[in-house]
């Protein structure tokens, strides 16, 4: 499936997000293919320029739902990569 994405046009729900607000606009059943299009996109970038893939990976979905429920930036989401510190 990621393959024929990218082949046609590759991201087309991602490519109407500009903002968190854009987003919210979306309908819950939107947000299944904008995971799907992200991880394509990871995927298709990580393969050109290198770096960690699997920890990006397993964000797809809660930061597609934190920015879904919460009013970001105005709320505020305090990220912890504890293996970094």
């Amino acid at each position: 499936m990621i393959e024929r994405m990218l082949m046609n046009n590759p991201f087309p729900l991602l490519q109407t997000i500009h903002a968190p607000e854009d987003l919210r606009r979306l309908t819950r059943t939107q947000l299944e293919p904008l995971a799907t299009e992200l991880r394509a996109y990871l995927l298709d970038s990580v393969a050109k320029t290198g770096g960690h893939l699997s920890s990006n990976l397993g964000t797809v979905e809660l930061s597609v739902a934190l920015h879904y429920v919460f009013n970001t930036p105005h709320d505020r989401i305090v990220w912890d990569v504890g293996h970094q510190t």
